[in-house]
């Protein structure tokens, strides 16, 4: 005999169980302005050599 799929209560009560409560929603008075930065630099300048940086081991 085939088992019956969840409620949607009973996987609301999983995840609780899972989970937990969750943490309170911040206020919109208490978010701040995301900034943005330069992208990391995963490579080398472009003065340098490239031969240099190919690495082969």
């Amino acid at each position: 005999m085939a088992e019956q799929p969840f409620t949607d209560d009973e996987y609301a009560f999983l995840r609780h169980v899972r989970f937990g409560e969750l943490p309170p929603a911040v206020r919109p008075d208490d978010r701040v302005a995301l900034t943005e930065t330069d992208p990391g630099r995963d490579g080398p300048d472009r003065t340098e050599d490239p031969i240099r940086w190919n690495v082969q081991g």
